[in-house]
């Protein structure tokens, strides 16, 4: 075991809360910044979604391991019945129909399918043998479990978290020793069929990727949204404009300012230099996740932490190369810093999740040690 392993060993909850603590206290300062230094209603509800998700993450940890395990395949069932229900009586906002009204708030299950899928596959792929995995039959029922949810979600419509249930299955399934020559084959034959893609597309996301290619066609229209994130992320220079300084935000030539975009709000005021501390804390948590999975010794955490850890990566590339035009824009929030309650709320469970897989290994390491001695 080397010195990082060790001190990561010794220290793994402390890291962990250091690492959660200064993600949120940006979230918080982003979040006032984008009221424009306001405490309003907006900002109250925030504050509440994070003591709810810090309160549910407790509980997450709390409750036996083995609960999440046994429980894994209903989870992702249930998930996967409420979203065929979206598909009937969900709610339309902004011309997708992605929420389910429960009066007193409404709630996304796509964000909850992400952790049932995780579960779900972590759950398959912990009962297999390391010669079952090996054979791509096996593999079968994983890949639908992936693009089930992913079509269900696509027809929303939601491309962006499609894009991400898509990427963060097949990761788990890449991980869990797919035969690797048929992976890349799969992959070079999608690639190859993806133009076609381009006519189960939406107008508006044909729009989207066309402006992603060119900007200046649409200014004012498809394109504003990010020739006005670049202009508000270039005049942050290297320390940014000061806290609360913002112009793009503050005159609201910025669009959602405190979702999708919030990572822009944030580095106009702060700079290069605030990007990057994001960047790199979003890096360590993500590393965090994947020594987790490579210490762990049940192959179901394994799995899991595994897929939490490639969930909130993919989160994270995507929203940030959006923001400064390396992709097309799409629906995806910055884990934790985004407004909005299912997202927050799903990204307190997986880190629930981590820690109770934590937990449960130090428990498995002490019996070990009371057996042998």
């Amino acid at each position: 075991m080397n010195k990082i392993s060790k001190y990561f060993l010794r220290n793994e909850f402390k890291i962990f809360f250091i690492l959660l603590s200064a993600l949120l206290l940006i979230s918080f300062l982003g979040q006032y910044s984008s009221a424009c230094g306001k405490f309003d209603g907006r900002i109250q509800r925030h504050l509440i979604r994070i003591i709810i998700g810090i309160s549910i993450a407790y509980i997450v940890y709390i409750i036996d391991f083995k609960f999440w395990s046994s429980f894994a395949y209903v989870f992702y069932l249930a998930i996967l019945v409420i979203l065929v229900i979206v598909d009937v009586l969900g709610t339309i906002k902004l011309g997708a129909q992605r929420w389910i009204n429960l009066y007193f708030f409404s709630f996304q299950p796509s964000e909850l399918m992400k952790l049932a899928l995780i579960l779900g596959l972590s759950r398959y792929y912990s009962l297999l043998s390391l010669s079952e995995s090996k054979n791509f039959k096996n593999h079968i029922s994983p890949i639908f479990l992936v693009l089930f949810p992913t079509f269900l979600i696509f027809k929303q419509p939601d491309f962006g978290t499609a894009v991400l249930l898509f990427g963060s299955g097949f990761g788990i399934i890449f991980v869990s020793r797919f035969p690797k020559r048929i992976f890349f084959i799969a992959l070079a034959l999608f690639s190859g069929l993806c133009p076609l893609g381009w006519f189960l597309l939406h107008d508006y996301q044909k729009n989207r990727i066309l402006t992603f290619l060119n900007p200046d066609r649409d200014p004012l229209g498809a394109g504003y949204h990010i020739l006005q994130s670049k202009i508000a992320i270039g005049s942050g220079y290297i320390f940014g404009r000061g806290f609360l300084c913002g112009i793009q935000g503050k005159l609201d030539f910025l669009p959602e300012k405190n979702t999708d975009f919030i990572f822009t709000t944030i580095v106009e005021e702060f700079g290069f230099i605030g990007g990057i501390l994001i960047i790199v804390l979003f890096l360590f948590l993500v590393v965090y996740f994947l020594w987790t999975a490579s210490e762990v010794r049940a192959k179901f955490s394994k799995f899991m932490c595994y897929g939490l850890g490639i969930m909130i990566f993919v989160h994270v590339f995507i929203n940030i190369a959006m923001v400064i035009g390396l992709v097309p824009v799409v629906g995806i929030p910055l884990p934790f810093l985004s407004y909005g309650g299912s997202s927050m709320i799903t990204f307190m469970i997986s880190c629930g999740l981590v820690m109770s897989a934590l937990d449960n290994n130090h428990a498995q390491r002490k019996t070990i040690l009371v057996t042998k001695y």
